[in-house]
Parts: structure tokens; sequence; C-alpha cells
């Protein structure tokens, strides 16, 4: 385990009340999964399905592999589509993740790494979410760590108009609740059991959904900088976390990905399971990625037998 000390001085610029008022909000709908009316196995489908898909391909392999670190290319509709789907799990604008993941690897563990565990484990896993940070806010920022993502109209609008997210997260929300309606009133037969299903499919498959997405993600910047292993030396807390690993599916081989952060795959092991660069390598077989960067490892042995 990592040891834990403060690199980052308390900021005075007070709470970033755009970011915990949708986040405690979520979580207290989220609480309603404990009321029984809400409970239907269909819902919990949704949100186990929903956790793979708007977790993975939107998180993992949009915001993170594809756009952070351009670990490949795919067409400009398809990754306008995977922003979009990971604009519903509620993670922030494409610009601002990336902007901070970037500035996280550039000083990860260090000041100014936004999410160190350094400087606690709530901190590293949710509470830097809270703090006002305006310098992280700012069009300098974006321009230093993000230029390439504002250079597209549909990112620069989105960065423009941060409501638009609630309002596309609020979309999908009601297509869960209408779709649940009428599966309800069809599969019950009077719109007492589709009232039912709809506030299931809306309670699980989209609030229970995104607590999940968000605790997934939040513990690849706390837990993999805290426990597990370390295959590599990369001058900085990373590790490679099983639990996270599977959850993730791939992202806890943290160690992998700080030695090579511009690869698509992060499993260096037979054993480390990358769902995500599964899915790459699936986009590339049916012609929908290009210039998937295979690990250091690979392209090494590929260029010395070249």
């Amino acid at each position: 385990m990592a040891t834990i000390a403060r690199t980052r001085p308390v900021s005075a610029h007070g709470v970033h009340w755009e970011y915990l008022v949708p986040i405690a909000t979520v979580h207290v709908l989220a609480c309603l999964a404990l009321v029984p009316w809400c409970f239907s196995w269909s819902g919990v489908a949704l949100a186990v399905i929903g956790v793979n898909v708007f977790g993975t391909l939107g998180i993992n392999l949009c915001y993170h592999r594809l756009l952070s670190h351009r670990s490949l290319k795919v067409p400009r509709w398809l990754e306008r589509t995977l922003t979009t789907i990971a604009l519903c799990s509620l993670e922030d604008t494409p610009c601002r993740w990336v902007a901070n993941h970037r500035l996280h690897h550039q000083h990860s563990d260090e000041e100014p790494d936004p999410h160190s565990p350094r400087d606690g484990v709530v901190w590293a896993h949710m509470g830097w979410l809270m703090e006002r940070v305006p310098q992280r806010r700012s069009w300098a920022f974006f321009e230093r760590y993000s230029r390439d993502i504002l250079a597209d109209g549909y990112y620069r609008y989105l960065e423009r108009n941060p409501w638009a997210i609630l309002l596309i997260y609020t979309a999908h929300a009601a297509v869960f609740a209408l779709a649940g309606l009428l599966v309800g009133r069809w599969a019950g037969g009077d719109w007492r059991h589709g009232v039912q299903l709809a506030a299931s499919w809306l309670v699980w498959g989209v609030y229970v959904r995104t607590v999940l997405v968000w605790h997934i993600t939040w513990s690849v910047n706390s837990l993999t900088h805290l426990f597990g292993y370390r295959t590599y030396e990369t001058g900085e807390d990373s590790r490679n976390n099983w639990f996270v690993g599977l959850f993730a599916n791939g992202e806890g081989w943290h160690n992998n990905h700080h030695h090579d952060p511009a690869s698509a795959s992060v499993q260096h092991r037979w054993w480390e399971i990358d769902v995500t660069y599964y899915i790459i390598l699936l986009l590339e077989r049916l012609g929908l990625a290009t210039d998937v960067i295979q690990p250091r490892h690979v392209r090494r042995r590929t260029a010395s037998t070249g």
C-alpha cells in the first residue's frame, strides 16, 4: 500500500456546487432501489448491462482511450456517438474530462494532480470533484490540455453550453421510463403495471447504473494508486488492482497504463483481462477502428523483427 501524505494545500475557492448537487441528487434517487415497489429483475439487468454499455463504451473506450490518449481512431460519427453515450453517465464534458486526465498523467501523485490519494482516499475517490478550482475551468487550461478536443465543433458546443449535458441525461432517462411504461402496460395488462416498471427501469437502469459507473471510474483514481502490485517503476504510486480490473473491464491494470499511456491495451500478462481492449479489437475487425496502438513491448518486438 502506498504511503499517504498530503501534496497539496487546502483550497480556499469553496464548494463546486455545480457538481455537488447533481452527484448528491443522483445518489439520493438511486436509494429508491431500496423501495420494494421499485424492484424488478429486468431493472437489475438494465443496471448491469448499462454499466458495461455506458461505462465501458462511453467512459473507458471513448473518454479515456480514444479522446484522452488517442490510442485508436474511429469515424467521426462513431466518436460523437460514443461521446454522447459517455454523457449519459454525467461525468462532465469531454473537454474537461480529458484535460483533467492529461493533467493527472503529467503530474501524477504530485502537485497539481487533481486526484492523488496522497491527499486522502476520499479526496481521490470523489472529494476533488466538489472543490471549486477556477484555473481548471479556464479556456487557457483547456487550450493547454485539450486543444484537440475543443477543435471539434460538437465538443466545443458542449463546453460552451454545459446545460446540454443535463438535457441529454434527462432525455435518456425519459427514454428508459417511457420504455418501461409501454413494456409494463403490454406485459402486465394495465397502466398500473406500466408505471411500476417505468419506475423500476428509471431507478435501476438510470440512477443505480449511473452511481455504479461513477464509483467504478472513481476507484481507478483512488484504489489503483493505493492497493495492488507494481510491474513497472513509473515514478508515481500507480498499481495493478485485480478488483478494479474486474469491475472496470480492464481499467484497474493501472500501473501498466501509466507505464505506457498511449497503448490501447493494458493487458501485459495473459490473466490481466482487458475487456475494453477486446471491444477495440472487435471494432478494428469490423473496420470501425484504425491505428490501434499496441503495448510498448509489442511495438518494440514488431520494430525489431520488421
